[in-house]
């Protein structure tokens, strides 16, 4: 069977290295907070991690979408595999955004009953996490700028830095006015810090999985650029989708004077979309004055 080339290469793919170091760097204190958490009885931090397990999943997820997404086109994924990353980023969002119910629910419960916490201690765990967690940080912050799955691993580790803080913070007010009543309070600013956040990336995510077109994509500058080429009488059935973050494709059909060379307008189409355009694939049907009528439209 002969292999279907790609030409384009996944961004998030570029950085799977720096996910595995975050990985493991989250791993590692989620092993350590629960150590803590029960040496300390700290609720608090049995909570953190917990929190700290699905934020560990959710990078793992993100890793194992970006290896998926690696695999070269077949017969029955012309297009490869790069949508695997895009569901990786809808699961992470999914993930993120019942934790922060999750901590919504558990203020609830703890401002009506606060547990006395052993705060000292808590903060020195805490305090480990929030330096992971910043490193984590510093190392996915340029990669989540060219990828949703990316942008979902750095949402993941920025939740736990906010969730480090939160716990130093309540921890603080513990320690020094033995009022129980700040960590039921600093959780529920938390929880309704992540959702804003974490619903943006959920609904970029959908729009890929819908064939939306690409925010980074003008689509009407796009059709008033190849009406104005030479030769070009009409442009329709305009389409612009994304394969996977910072990978876009387009497809239309050119209506174009009798007179005028295909090969040469079909060049000069190519170049000017992928010259002007953040569009790495393009598909064009040229046609001549008539066959619209004969199409099925979509």
């Amino acid at each position: 069977m002969e292999e279907i080339k790609t030409q384009t290469v996944s961004p998030a793919s570029r950085h799977k290295k720096n996910l595995l170091i975050v990985l493991v760097l989250s791993g590692t204190y989620m092993i350590a907070e629960v150590i803590g958490g029960v040496i300390t009885q700290s609720l608090a931090l049995m909570a953190d991690a917990a929190h700290m397990l699905t934020d560990v999943v959710g990078l793992f997820l993100a890793l194992i979408a970006i290896k998926i997404g690696e695999r070269k086109a077949d017969a029955s994924k012309t297009f490869g595999y790069y949508r695997t990353e895009i569901l990786a980023a809808v699961i992470n969002a999914v993930i993120l955004l019942g934790i922060s119910l999750y901590v919504l629910y558990e203020a609830y419960q703890r401002f009506q009953n606060p547990p006395a916490v052993q705060s000292k201690t808590m903060l020195i765990v805490a305090g480990i996490g929030l330096v992971i967690n910043i490193i984590g940080m510093m190392i996915l912050r340029k990669d989540s700028e060219g990828s949703l799955n990316m942008k979902g691993a750095y949402f993941e580790v920025l939740s736990d830095m906010l969730t480090s803080i939160g716990v130093m913070i309540a921890g603080v007010i513990m320690l020094t006015t033995g009022w129980y009543y700040a960590d039921p309070i600093i959780s529920a600013a938390i929880g309704l810090l992540i959702f804003p956040r974490t619903w943006r990336l959920l609904k970029e995510a959908v729009n890929v999985l819908l064939e939306g077109t690409p925010k980074d994509v003008d689509i009407h500058q796009l059709r008033k650029s190849l009406e104005k080429i030479p030769g070009v009488k009409d442009v329709h059935d305009l389409h612009v989708w994304s394969l996977t973050s910072s990978v876009n494709a387009m497809s239309a059909h050119i209506v174009r004077d009798n007179g005028t060379a295909q090969n040469q307008l079909l060049k000069t189409l190519t170049e000017v979309t992928t010259a002007n355009f953040k569009i790495s694939h393009t598909t064009f049907q040229i046609e001549e004055e008539g066959y619209e009528e004969q199409e099925v439209h979509l």
